[in-house]
């Protein structure tokens, strides 16, 4: 696949309580994964007509039943993979697709798509919703429901040596996207196991990191409902990560959001949901706040654009914002998956 080209799936889901619900597909074909090309704007999934706006931006049609911005192209990468949730690349360019259902188990797993247009398949099965998949060392890092699991020496159709790095550390809990930081430490979301209540363990609802074997488990960021994707823009340690806020405020919430984290953030998760006032005081603001309930999924850096990046504003106990600092992000721009 070209440089710079961004993969999406077919799917979109609603943050539930502790589980994520499916929407209906934003594609024609239930189980198309697409590719976009030239990627200078956050993706939003369109309708049938020949344009729409979305957040003030025009979206025309770019290709595969989608519709962005001027310039971006969509084809069809591969067919055939239900229920996509992740996606990573090994260093041969093979990509890796993990697939998670939310009642309907029977084809969660990762699957191999050897190159464009190739029939996905399956190389690990008897996983529990994986929505993480990170390459590091030579070493598949898979991330599930209750664990988070290593394979290591495939041999082109199978992995011969596989270990369980991490039981929990949330108990059921739903482990999400996975990264690697700067210092060689693996980042992880979890999402809470409750939709608006506080919850026991101070790591559901949180984002975790910890050393590649396992070892080290620290939080990260707490009090976060579901950081689902985590994306790193490179070269520095500025984490993005996508937020699914609470379901049961219905019309009241302020939308899902898109968010810069730094480490020994509090971002009060379940009163602080980007309203202001007193409940947010203190907690970062978001840089992007999404559609109501658009369970936004992962979030890709693609280099090679330029954005501006809004300065970074924490909110006062008036509910105003408070400016802490201002900065420009040149040639780079942040892109989420329509999920």
């Amino acid at each position: 696949m070209a440089d710079g080209a961004l993969l999406l799936d077919a799917y979109r889901r609603t943050a539930g309580c502790g589980r994520l619900r499916r929407r209906p597909s934003i594609l024609p074909h239930r189980d198309v994964i697409a590719v976009g090309v030239l990627c200078i704007a956050v993706l939003a999934a369109g309708c049938s007509s020949s344009s729409v706006r979305r957040g003030g931006a025009h979206l025309v049609p770019i290709g595969a039943g989608l519709h962005g911005p001027p310039g971006l192209r969509a084809t069809v990468y591969a067919k055939g993979l239900p229920d996509v949730a992740t996606f990573a690349y090994d260093a041969a360019g093979g990509l890796w697709a993990a697939a998670a259902g939310l009642s309907n188990h029977r084809y969660d797993g990762v699957y191999l798509i050897s190159k464009p247009g190739a029939r996905p398949r399956r190389v690990i099965s008897g996983l529990d919703d994986p929505l993480g998949l990170l390459w590091y060392e030579g070493r598949l890092y898979v991330s599930s429901v209750g664990r988070v699991s290593v394979y290591s020496h495939f041999n082109g159709r199978h992995f011969t040596r596989h270990e369980i790095l991490i039981r929990g550390p949330v108990k059921g809990g739903e482990n999400n996207n996975l990264v690697l930081a700067r210092d060689g430490r693996l980042l992880m979301g979890i999402t809470a196991t409750c939709d608006h209540c506080l919850p026991r363990s101070k790591y559901s609802g949180s984002i975790v990191s910890f050393r590649s074997d396992g070892s080290d488990l620290r939080l990260y960021a707490a009090r976060i409902r579901a950081p689902f994707g985590l994306a790193f823009k490179p070269g520095t340690s500025d984490l993005f990560v996508t937020m699914n806020q609470r379901d049961d405020l219905g019309d009241r919430t302020t939308g899902d959001a898109l968010a810069i984290v730094s480490p020994g953030t509090n971002w009060k998760f379940p009163a602080c949901y980007a309203q202001g006032g007193p409940a947010c005081a203190g907690v970062p603001r978001p840089i992007a706040l999404l559609d109501k309930h658009a369970a936004v999924g992962s979030v890709a850096i693609l280099t090679g654009h330029w954005v501006a990046r809004p300065p970074a504003r924490r909110w006062s106990p008036n509910g105003k914002q408070r400016r802490s600092s201002a900065s420009r992000s040149p040639r780079s721009t942040a892109a989420t998956r329509a999920r």
